[in-house]
């Protein structure tokens, strides 16, 4: 199985993959939405959480009607959430190894 976060795709056929024109991918890029990975020769390559990552805004700009600044903050929210799922899963382990700890 191929890793999702592994760059196969160059800037033109991710562009095509996600129907978007390639000058709207670099703006993405410049404003910190979608961060592809870089060749020695500063080629771009995108992976396919990337290409997720590219609908899912293309989604909320065209099916909710989301601006630009309002799909960085949900981005960023979104960041926010999962950092906080992951720190949840990790005190629930740590709370499960503590009542281990005191059942012994």
């Amino acid at each position: 199985m191929r890793n999702r976060q592994e760059p196969v795709f160059s800037i033109r056929i991710a562009a095509r993959l996600v129907g978007l024109h390639v000058q709207t991918l670099r703006y993405y890029e410049r404003n910190g939405m979608v961060k592809p990975q870089r060749s020695r020769g500063n080629v771009r390559y995108y992976s396919e959480e990337d290409i997720t990552m590219i609908n899912n805004i293309k989604a909320l700009i065209d099916d909710l009607g989301v601006n630009l600044a309002g799909v960085q903050v949900i981005m960023k929210m979104n960041e926010q959430m999962n950092t906080m799922k992951d720190r949840i899963k990790y005190l629930e382990s740590e709370l499960n190894n503590t009542e281990k700890t005191i059942e012994e």
